[in-house]
This record gives structure tokens, C-alpha cells and sequence, in this order.
């Protein structure tokens, strides 16, 4: 079978890293006080951080079920199946809604919407692991259903350096905000089960990479599966802070390779710039 494998920018791939590996890559939407935008096309990370600077609202949202339809339709013209690997249904209803749309003539039995509970680095290891599985010959469900097992071998912590965007996204209250910023308190946000939820917090942020280090440690000690282990990390907003963020993490693995890259805008929107983040996660097949 020809089988395309797609994704969204919420698996943090850039448009050069997907066209390089033959990934389609549909565009998250924004909106920056009302005007609409799409991740990678017309809005770039400087654009948004300057927006989020000014104090513009800025928002996420589904892409479009006509974008989502026009890029399977292109793809289907050349391929006979399609892996759609979008970010988790725990976290937003793009998953929800794509599934509902495959279920539909002419979709039916030919696009396979994977909901393994990924976003960000993690999601994009799955689009290495998909391109893998294909290379092996396996067919399109065959491939959601791997996709699908390994999905719980992975996990992300992620540390905000400031409550502000939480508290304007309505997923801690103006109070805890203010207490939480008069403490010097950084959260530490955890992706289990497909949701992002409060792992714990710590006072400062020389204490917040501590607490990202040892919670990455004692995740890989409980990871599941046997798969080659890939590690991750992250940043929003300043690059030489993400790139000093790498280095550190790669020091206290000194026997692993990093992967460091931005976070997906979609996150970003939730945790400001600052935000520091870890991952681990298993590789389907030792090529991915």
C-alpha cells in the first residue's frame, strides 16, 4: 500500500522538517485579537511572543474540518491510505472530530486517526515511529494500532515560569495566580493519560530544572516497553534559553542523545514564554 502519514504542527515539526521526511503538516489556527492565523504559514514564533508581549488575546482552535478534508483529499489522490497523527484527545476535540470525519465516504477504511495521547516532541517521535512502521510494510490500521499501544511509553513534564497565561486560560484561578507569583512558585505540569495536570511545585527556578531532572529520571525508571529510549526537551519563547536548557539535560544523560526544539504555539498559549520541558519516550523500532 501507499500510505501518507500526517500530522499538525502541534507535534512541534517545522514545515522544512516535514517536507524533508515526506510528512504532510496541517497548520494549527490562531486568533491574535480576533484576526486569524496559521501556525508555520502566516504566524511565526516572533509574532506570536510579540503579541503575547503586547498583551493581545491570543487563542487556539480546531483546524477547520474543511483544511482537514482538502489535505486528505490531496493526499488520497496519490496514496492509498492516510495516518493522521494529531495531538491528543485529552487535550483538544481536533481528535474527536477527525475521527468523526473518517468515518465518513470516501474517508472510510482509508484515513487511520491515531489518538495515542501525544503532543509535542513526543507526537513527533510517533510520526518517526509511523514512517518506520511503513518502511517495514505494515498497513495503514496495522500502523494506528501500534501507534496506539505505545502511545502510554512516553511522558512530558513541563516547568511555567509565570502563572500569568494559566490564570488568563482559566486552568488555575486570579487567586492561586497571585499567591503562586508573590512566592516565586513555579509550577511543574505533567502529560499523563493524555491530559496535562499539576505534578508539583517548587519555589525558584534553579529548583523547577532540578525537579524536571529528577521527575525525568524516575520516568524512565517506570517507562514502559522496551523500545529504544529517546529523550526530549523544550522551551518557549528565547532560543539560547532552550539551547542552555539542552546542554544541561544532555549532561545529566551524558549517555543519550536530546532532542531539543520549540514548543508547539498551542502550549505556549498556556504556559508563556520561559516555560522549560522534558521528555522520554520509546521508540516503536530502532529506525524511528
Amino acid at each position: 500500500m501507499r500510505i501518507a502519514i500526517m500530522t499538525d504542527t502541534n507535534s512541534g515539526m517545522t514545515a522544512d522538517e516535514a517536507g524533508r521526511l515526506g510528512v504532510a503538516l496541517l497548520p494549527m489556527p490562531f486568533t491574535i485579537d480576533g484576526e486569524a492565523f496559521l501556525e508555520g504559514r502566516n504566524l511565526t514564533a516572533a509574532q506570536f511572543y510579540g503579541a503575547l508581549k503586547n498583551g493581545a488575546k491570543v487563542a487556539t482552535s480546531q483546524p477547520s474540518p474543511a483544511d482537514t478534508l482538502a489535505m486528505w483529499d490531496e493526499l488520497l489522490q496519490t496514496n492509498d491510505a492516510v495516518v493522521y497523527l494529531p495531538m491528543s484527545s485529552g487535550l483538544s476535540g481536533t481528535c474527536a472530530t477527525a475521527r468523526m470525519l473518517a468515518m465518513e465516504e470516501p474517508y472510510a477504511g482509508r484515513v487511520e486517526v491515531v489518538d495515542n495521547g501525544r503532543i509535542s516532541a513526543t507526537l513527533r517521535q510517533a510520526v518517526l515511529d509511523a514512517l518506520a512502521l511503513r518502511q517495514l510494510g505494515l498497513d495503514a490500521r496495522t500502523i494506528r494500532d501500534a501507534l496506539e499501544r505505545t502511545g502510554p511509553q512516553s511522558q512530558i513534564y513541563l516547568a511555567v515560569d509565570t502563572l500569568k497565561y494559566l490564570r488568563q486560560g482559566g486552568r488555575i484561578t486570579p487567586a492561586a495566580a497571585l499567591l503562586g507569583s508573590a512566592l516565586n512558585l513555579k509550577p511543574i505540569l505533567q502529560l499523563a493519560n493524555g491530559k496535562l495536570d499539576a505534578y508539583k511545585k517548587v519555589r525558584g527556578s534553579a529548583a523547577a530544572q532540578a525537579a524536571l531532572l529528577e521527575a525525568l529520571r524516575q520516568a524512565i525508571d517506570a517507562l514502559p516497553g522496551d523500545g529504544p529510549l529517546r529523550l526530549m526537551t523544550a522551551y518557549s519563547g528565547d532560543e539560547e534559553l532552550g539551547k542552555a536548557w539542552n546542554r544541561k539535560v544532555q549532561q545529566a544523560f551524558p549517555g543519550a542523545k536530546v532532542y531539543g526544539a520549540p514548543l508547539p504555539l498551542s502550549i505556549a498559549c498556556h504556559t508563556g514564554p520561559g516555560a522549560l520541558g522534558v521528555a522520554c519516550a520509546r521508540a516503536a523500532v530502532e529506525e524511528a
